[in-house]
C-alpha cells in the first residue's frame, strides 16, 4: 500500500494572531481554499507519484479518506472533485483534542459535537459518512488528552498496517498534529500509556507525506511535508534564520 497523508488547507484558526479567538470547528480561509485547489490539481495530474507510476493503468488514488472536521472535509472535497471520486469519512483521523473551546474561568474547556450526519449530507454530499457520524454529531468526549490521541493513532496505524502489501494507493486528508502522531505510531515509537516525547513531524497546510507499507520492509518513508504544488504566495511564511 502507498499511503499519502495530506494536511488540510489553511483554516481560520491557523490564520489567527490571537488564539483566544479560535472556533471549535473552523472553515478554510480564502488562502486555504486556494491551497486545496492547488493540491487537488497536483494529485489529479499524478504529480505526487514518481514519473513511471503516472503511466500505470490504475487510478492515481484508489481510495480517499478524510477526517470529519470541516477543514478536512473542504480539502477532501476539492481533491475528490479533481479525481472524480468520493471521500470516505474516517472519524478516528481527527485532530488531537477533538472539537472543543476553552472558555476560561469556571466553564473551562467544553467539547462540541461537530457536524451532524444531515449537515454533512447537505454541505459535503460527495463525502460518505461513516457509522460514527450520528444525527447529533460525531464528537462527545469533551477534550481528548495527549494519551488518548496517542492510543487513537496506534489504532489507525494498526488498521493501515493490516493492509500492508496491498497494491493500492490511499489518500488521507487529516491534520498536522495527528499526522505526526500517526508517523510515530507506524514506526512503533508510541506507547499507549504515559506521556511520549519524540519527534514532531512538521506539516504545512496541504503538505503531502508518502509512506509505502510493505511486507518486507514493513514501512518506507518516501517523503515528508512536500509542498511543491504551492506557489510562493500560498506557502507558509517562515521567519528568517538567525
Amino acid at each position: 500500500m502507498d499511503l499519502f497523508l495530506i494536511r488540510h488547507g489553511e483554516s481560520t484558526n491557523n490564520a489567527l494572531a490571537d488564539a483566544s479567538q479560535r472556533v471549535a470547528d473552523p472553515e478554510l480561509t480564502p488562502k486555504g481554499r486556494a491551497q486545496a485547489e492547488r493540491v487537488a490539481a497536483y494529485i489529479a495530474e499524478g504529480l505526487h507519484l514518481a514519473p513511471a507510476e503516472r503511466t500505470e493503468d490504475r487510478p492515481f488514488l484508489e481510495r480517499l479518506y478524510c477526517s470529519a472536521m470541516i477543514r478536512a472535509l473542504h480539502t477532501a472535497r476539492e481533491i475528490g472533485r479533481a479525481l472524480g471520486a468520493r471521500s470516505e469519512i474516517w472519524v478516528a483521523t481527527h485532530e488531537m483534542g477533538g472539537i472543543f473551546l476553552d472558555h476560561g474561568g469556571e466553564r473551562g474547556a467544553v467539547g462540541y459535537p461537530g457536524l451532524t450526519r444531515a449537515e454533512i449530507a447537505v454541505r459535503f454530499p460527495a463525502s460518505v459518512a461513516s457509522a460514527e457520524v450520528g444525527e447529533d454529531g460525531w464528537w462527545d468526549q469533551g477534550v481528548e488528552t495527549n494519551q488518548q490521541a496517542q492510543r487513537r493513532a496506534i489504532g489507525v496505524a494498526a488498521d493501515l498496517l493490516a493492509r500492508a502489501g496491498e497494491k493500492t494507493r490511499i489518500g488521507l486528508v487529516t491534520h498536522g498534529g495527528f499526522m505526526s502522531l500517526l508517523l510515530e505510531a507506524l514506526g512503533n515509537r508510541l506507547r499507549s500509556a504515559g506521556f511520549y516525547e519524540g519527534f514532531y513531524y512538521e506539516h504545512d497546510n496541504t503538505a503531502i507525506t508518502r509512506i509505502s507499507l510493505r511486507r518486507d520492509p514493513a514501512l518506507v518513508l518516501e517523503y515528508v511535508n512536500r509542498t511543491e504544488h504551492l506557489p510562493d504566495e500560498l506557502q507558509r511564511l517562515r521567519p528568517p534564520r538567525a
